[in-house]
Formats: C-alpha cells, structure tokens, sequence
C-alpha cells in the first residue's frame, strides 16, 4: 500500500462536467474527502466500500479547519491509502490545492493533481456570456472577493480601473463595496451579470447595471454560492437553448424534494 493523495477538480456543478480522469481517480479512491459545492451525485463513481466525509463548509460553517483538513489526509493516506480531495471547480483557482498537496509531501505522500473546469469561466458560459470578444474585451481578470483576513480584494479597484472583464468569486458579501468601487471609476452603467448555482438546474441570475444591481439581487434573492461578472462582455450575452433535459430537471427535483 503506498500513501496517495490526489486533489480532483469537480468542475463547476453540473455532473456531466467532469473529466474522464476525474471518475478514474474517483473510482481508485480508499477515501474521498468532498467539499460543499461538490455535485454529491458524483460520489456514485465511489467503490462501495470507500470512505467519504464531508469537509465543506456551508453559511460559514466549517466541517473541518483547514489544518484539521490537512493532518486528515495524512492520516487516512497513511492508513488506508489512496485518499481523493475532491474540490469544486479547479482546485488551484481559489481551492487551497496547492496547500493541502504542500503538507501531504511533508509526509512523504505522493500526490497528483487533476484539473477540473473552473466555474470562474463555466457558469458565464453557460449564461452565453464570453469573457473575452474581440472588441468587446481584451482580457479578464478572476478575483477572490474575500480576503483570508475577510476584507475586499484590493485587486477589484487595481481591475476597476482596466478595461477587462472582471470575475469575482466568493464577492456577495462586499457586493455594496464592489459597486461603490466601480461607481467610483465612473462606471456606474458597465453591465453586470450575477449567476447563483451556475451549471445547476437551479441557477438563478441577474443581470442589470452597476447602478442597479443591488435592488435586482434583492428582487431574484440572489446569494451565495454566486459568480459577479463585470464588463461589456454581459451586453454580449448570447440566447443559448437550454441544455438540461426533462429527466435532469426531474431528477433534481426527486433530490430538492427528499433533501
């Protein structure tokens, strides 16, 4: 048996948006460690004698620390094996991957990572929205709305200044501060889009102005876990067909109905 860990992206929600080394790792797993926004469905890959446990955190409430999180890994890898980290999204984009394979190497654990779609770029896909057009954007940036020390990226007034497309992740919370920092730029009618469960059946969205996003969140409950896009890009938003097919939205709402 030799100790193993490997940190998996689970892509941005929807199941199908896995990749096909993600399931192999998943289903070579002794354990797997699976966060919040991780599609659980996705579990069903799992040998039936694997051990899962949740170490997610959801309204601020944390299963695990991170350095509980990490001195788990170690020892389930030590004892059982081959432990996956399942994370949503990419876990080197804002998913402290890089932290948890740093501390199992301490150990003399062997580790490898498997990308996974990052939402930052999926969910305004999904919403037609491209973050880079020719004449529209030349660029984009993706921030972290919340800090470690929980205050405002200073990056988000360093990109309100540019002409880029900007993603906020994890940015609900200082959504007032972000507006006042565009307003500020005199941005205050730059277009704006909101995607709450991107990729899900159950994606809410708003889209407005600077100067009118917070009455429209208000309006669509939006909240967390939700992606801010900023840019002429949203103006660009293509009308796709809807992709989810009868049986999807029947069976997330078997789920929704006995959660």
């Amino acid at each position: 048996m030799t100790p193993r860990l490997t940190i998996v992206g689970a892509g941005p929600g929807d199941v199908d948006l896995i990749t096909v080394k993600a399931i192999k790792a998943i289903k070579s797993a002794d354990v797997i460690m699976y966060d919040a926004l991780v599609n659980v469905e996705l579990l069903q890959y799992a040998a039936p004698n694997t051990e899962l446990i949740f170490v997610g955190k959801r309204k601020g409430c944390y299963a695990y620390q991170q350095n509980q999180i990490n001195e788990l890994i170690v020892q389930r890898a030590l004892r059982f094996g081959h432990v996956v980290r399942l994370k949503g999204g990419d876990p080197f984009i804002f998913g402290r991957g890089a932290e948890e394979l740093d501390y199992a190497k301490e150990y003399a654990i062997e580790v490898a990572i498997v990308p996974g779609i990052s939402s930052s770029a999926a969910v305004p896909a999904y919403q037609g929205i491209p973050l880079t057009k020719r004449n529209a954007a030349e660029s984009f940036w993706v921030i972290t709305g919340t800090t470690k020390s929980h205050e405002i990226s200073g990056d988000i007034a360093l990109a309100a200044k540019s002409t880029a497309t900007v993603v906020i992740l994890m940015g609900m919370s200082k959504l007032s501060e972000i507006v006042q920092i565009f307003s500020k730029e005199g941005k205050s009618e730059t277009a704006i889009a909101i995607i709450q469960n991107g990729t899900r059946p159950n994606e809410n969205v708003g889209i407005g102005k600077m100067s009118n996003i917070e009455a429209i969140v208000k309006d669509k409950q939006l909240s967390n876990p939700a992606i801010i896009i900023i840019g002429e890009v949203v103006n660009q938003r293509v009308d796709l067909t809807d992709i989810y097919t009868k049986a999807d939205l029947a069976q997330y709402n078997i789920q929704k109905q006995t959660a």
